[in-house]
């Protein structure tokens, strides 16, 4: 087969099964960082590329398959990454299908899928999805050194490909040196906007509370890759592997800034690190580039409570850092203690409050049904997250994502694992966490659930957020409360509870 473009990657959209009506006008359509990155590095080696971003697009698996189709590339790329470690899982709702419905128009088209999930299940992912190649690693080196022996004569030695799973007869064959980049600055820039719909993308509703029309344009960056840490239920290590943490340098990520708000009028981001505050000189000379540059930005990013230190907020704030997310995880110490979050109640509460005084707001982050979890700790848990009384919470249910200790620990003790990829979502119908030993798992997500509307309602809240961001916020707020998820195991957990004993 003939084709003038070598690569077609994709950012497959399975909004609808991932999120239900949130993902209607509440939740953040983000620029996919790693087609950038891979479209990027492959671009610079001479090779033709192009994105289809079908959730920026809205299209369904179909409709991405037919633009495949009239495009005819040498190769797909499957990106299926997310914008969250733990969001890989959930993408392969979506790229599953979209997958068969390529192969279903012709299959011969060669596949390659990529992403954290299949780097963390590669031979799974190769028997069980409609691909010919799965990566093991982060991508940009497998793809090209895929396309230059697909460019050669058959047969093809795919023994030659870094970080390349692929079937050998009836054999599944995998090279497993790690295919990293190791220069950031030439390798993994980017800054390939011009292949994506940029007037598609917008914010969270919640990073733009007091002026919700500023949700667009958007855009995401990163300044590292990799996390040092090893939390049990995170899963972002397993396409880079463990301690492979890689910064970017501070004035490629301002110049990065400066084309997106001096060409496309962007004033509102995401750092897309999974730990932004972290190293300190790292995290203060990209504020000093950007306070340099005055642009009043609106940037969100990740920190962990004990990584921000009290003298960082101001340069932070004055650089347009204007919310920070932490992970606080549980209102138990024992329950943080098991999930390698060792700090203290007193620490938390303190460092969040000089961030809201540094004119920060603070996005707490907590999880239902860790381990060690029972009622009590999970109380406990709703309990710190009224009293922080952040600008806005997310509650989520522990998930035994493939890649993170929680899933060995999960495949080791025989836990039960949701059914299908878009049960690893956070918002599905068919959402399944963890049980513990004390709670089941339907009980675990009716208590997140009941927490949400019960944050989100109380009047403390509501109070703080229409003092702080006015009545327009809290009524947008007030509106989103309405929005109920369906849980497939809630509802047959209550059906069960409202049948009479026998």
């Amino acid at each position: 087969m003939s084709s003038s473009l070598d690569l077609l990657l994709i950012n497959p959209n399975g909004r609808d099964r991932i999120y239900q009506q949130l993902g209607e006008e509440l939740t953040a359509v983000e620029p996919p960082l790693w087609c950038r990155l891979i479209a990027g590095y492959v671009r610079d080696q001479g090779y033709s590329v192009e994105i289809i971003d079908a959730e920026a697009e809205g299209l369904d698996p179909e409709a991405t398959a037919e633009k495949v189709a009239a495009r005819q590339p040498r190769l797909v790329g499957m990106i299926a990454f997310g914008h969250q470690p733990s969001a890989s899982t959930q993408q392969m709702a979506a790229a599953s299908p979209t997958c068969r419905a390529i192969k279903g128009r012709d299959a011969d088209l060669p596949i390659i899928i990529v992403g954290g999930h299949a780097a963390a299940l590669p031979d799974r992912t190769l028997r069980e999805e409609a691909v010919d190649f799965v990566c093991n690693s982060e991508g940009p080196i497998t793809i090209k050194e895929l396309l230059d022996v697909l460019g050669g004569d058959a047969p093809f030695d795919f023994a030659k490909v870094q970080g390349l799973v692929w079937w050998d007869g009836d054999e599944i064959r995998n090279t497993i040196s790690p295919a990293l980049i190791k220069d950031l600055e030439k390798d993994l820039h980017g800054n390939v906007w011009d292949l994506l719909p940029m007037d598609k993308y917008r914010a969270h509703n919640w990073q733009c509370f007091g002026g919700l029309e500023s949700r667009q344009p958007y855009a995401s960056i990163y300044t590292s890759l990799g996390c040092p840490y090893k939390c049990t239920f995170c899963c972002i290590n397993a396409p880079f592997g463990t301690n492979r943490y890689r910064m970017r340098a501070p004035k490629a990520v301002a110049a990065e800034i400066d084309l997106l708000h001096n060409t496309y009028g962007v004033k509102t981001y995401k750092i897309i690190d999974e730990m932004f505050v972290l190293n300190e000189r790292h995290v203060m000379s990209i504020c000093d580039e950007l306070i340099a540059r005055n642009y009043d930005l609106n940037i969100w990013a990740y920190a962990r409570v004990d990584t921000v230190r009290a003298h960082m907020l101001e340069k932070l704030r004055k650089a347009g850092v204007r919310w920070l997310a932490l992970g606080i995880e549980s209102g138990s110490e024992h329950v943080r203690d098991g999930a390698e979050k060792s700090f203290s109640q007193s620490e938390i509460i303190d460092i969040v409050r000089q961030i809201q005084q540094a004119g920060i707001s603070v996005i707490g982050n907590f999880i239902f049904g860790l381990p060690d979890d029972d009622l009590d700790s999970m109380r406990q848990t709703l309990e710190l997250a009224t009293e922080l009384n952040c600008e806005f919470a997310n509650f989520y249910s522990a998930m035994a994502y493939p890649g993170s200790p929680l899933y060995r620990m999960a495949v080791e003790n025989n836990w039960a694992l949701p059914a299908t990829w878009s049960g690893f979502s956070q918002h599905s119908y068919d959402c399944l966490p963890l049980p513990t030993e004390k709670v089941s798992a339907a009980e675990v997500l009716r208590f997140r659930d009941k927490a949400f509307d019960r944050y989100f309602t109380n009047k403390r809240y509501l109070d703080t957020v229409t003092q702080k961001f006015g009545w327009d916020t809290r009524k947008h707020i007030e509106g989103m409360t309405r929005h109920k998820l369906r849980r497939k195991i809630v509802e047959d957990l209550e059906m069960s509870d409202a049948q009479p004993a026998a």
